[in-house]
């Protein structure tokens, strides 16, 4: 039973407990799905894999473009190791357990031989039978055009119960399997592999291409805040396995990249965002996120943000961000978090109720809010503190003379909103948290230049 650091009696608890599942499974004013999947799909978690042998025997009636997509795309944050055996070993039970067929595309790598046989090598240590696929840029011996639609390769990749990206650099796989933004027979049997309830796996590059719209190369995450969104250059399209509406990005917390998402969400359209850590990885079917492996994921949602069009740079009101911890659930429709029982048998955080006894009472500020886990560690602390805010700011101090937005930096204000809920464990051994609805205010500041001076004394 979950303890409370509030003021709310057993009861309450129960009743909030039960209205979160009744919230969960009740199909009220949904958003548009990630996917193509039902709407009424059911939670990952839940779903029980189809053995290798009843996966494969689907191919004999071929799905067609616009069925629903019965598969699970694993978007892994990068980063990923070897002895990640939740991933690992997870990706494997989804395909189908011991025996399931995978195929893996080195495609992205600067190695694609090496990098593709380490991983073959991984999945098979945990039951599959795997092979890499020669379809790489890299490898200066193969004709890209032809092996795309090599009939031997096609019957492997349509025989798969599971298709793995490797990472790298992202634009060679959409180069290589959407050339000019067409089709080739390969993605099509990969999209066949992924409908008929395959799984869609990828690390680092291979998580990138997820979505419709990626990050094809923009490693200054202030330089695409200060305006850096050309096509093709920063931004290109992805290969689209989440669907239209949700974006995602990888290598999130470890470098900041929340503030890159934040504009191109914008630019673009979108209203819901899933920036995935390191190691870690986010399992998305239908309408559900699944967070497992080493740490979390950050949903960006955007629905009820403004911004002011008068202000000449990047800025926004009302952002709402909820961090997914390992084992964390999301509801994309209904765009409610499911904390794990881990989380649940933990402490539920309240800033809300009058009887709240927050952990912290100091008054931060962060110089870096881009820097390493700095949003996610602000988000634990915000919710269990007596501060109603957090501030922080990202400028370059390293920004040369002659760049015209080099004063250009911008000021970030967490603070806590009606519906901010948290929930606490240390049953792993460390402080874990999982926060919901915590809100994001960022404005453009101007930074003196130079930043600082020797000190005179007074």
């Amino acid at each position: 039973m979950t303890q409370i650091r509030t003021a709310p009696s057993l009861v309450a608890c129960l009743a909030f407990c039960v209205a979160a599942a009744t919230l969960a499974l009740t199909p009220a004013s949904r958003a548009a799905p990630a996917a193509s999947a039902p709407a009424a799909s059911t939670p990952v978690v839940q779903v029980t894999a189809p053995s290798g042998a009843s996966n494969r025997a689907a191919i004999a009636r071929a799905p067609k473009v616009g069925e629903p997509v019965k598969g699970y795309a694993v978007i892994i944050g990068g980063a990923l190791k070897a002895d990640n055996d939740e991933i690992w070993e997870r990706m494997v039970t989804l395909a189908g357990g011991k025996g399931s067929r995978w195929v893996v595309f080195g495609t992205a790598s600067q190695t694609p031989d090496r990098t593709s046989r380490r991983v073959v090598q991984l999945l098979e240590q945990r039951g599959a039978v795997a092979e890499a696929m020669p379809v790489a840029p890299q490898l200066r011996w193969v004709d890209l055009g032809k092996a795309v639609r090599d009939p031997q390769l096609l019957e492997a990749v349509r025989n798969a119960d599971g298709v793995f990206f490797t990472g790298g650099a992202q634009e060679r796989i959409v180069d290589t399997f959407k050339p000019g933004g067409q089709n080739t027979p390969m993605l099509d049997v990969i999209w066949d592999v992924y409908r008929r309830g395959g799984v869609v796996a990828g690390t680092s590059a291979g998580a990138a291409i997820m979505s419709s719209v990626m990050f094809r190369d923009a490693p200054s995450v202030l330089g695409v805040m200060k305006g850096a969104l050309r096509p093709g250059k920063e931004v290109d399209s992805g290969l689209g396995f989440v669907g239209p509406n949700l974006f995602v990005d990888q290598h999130f917390l470890k470098r900041g990249r929340f503030g890159r998402m934040l504009p191109l969400m914008m630019a673009k359209g979108y209203k819901l965002g899933l920036g995935i850590e390191e190691n870690s990885a986010a399992i998305v079917q239908g309408d559900y996120v699944e967070v497992v492996g080493g740490k979390g994921a950050l949903m960006v949602d955007l629905n009820d943000v403004v911004t002011d069009p008068k202000v000449p740079a990047f800025n926004l009101t009302g952002a709402r961000l909820t961090y997914l911890d390992r084992g964390d659930r999301y509801d994309l429709g209904l765009r409610r978090i499911e904390p794990s029982e881990r989380k649940q048998r933990g402490q539920l955080l309240d800033p809300n109720s009058p009887g709240f006894k927050p952990e912290y009472t100091t008054e931060p500020f962060y110089i870096d809010m881009l820097g390493d886990s700095t949003i996610s560690n602000a988000m634990g602390f915000l919710i269990d503190s007596n501060q109603k805010e957090v501030r922080g700011l990202s400028f370059d101090p390293r920004a040369p003379e002659k760049d015209p937005l080099a004063d250009l930096g911008f000021s970030f204000r967490l603070y806590k909103g009606p519906d901010s809920m948290g929930w606490y464990s240390d049953e792993s051994g460390g402080e874990e948290y999982s926060v919901a609805n915590i809100y994001l205010d960022v404005q453009p500041v101007r930074i003196s230049r130079p930043l600082f001076t020797p000190w005179r004394g007074r």
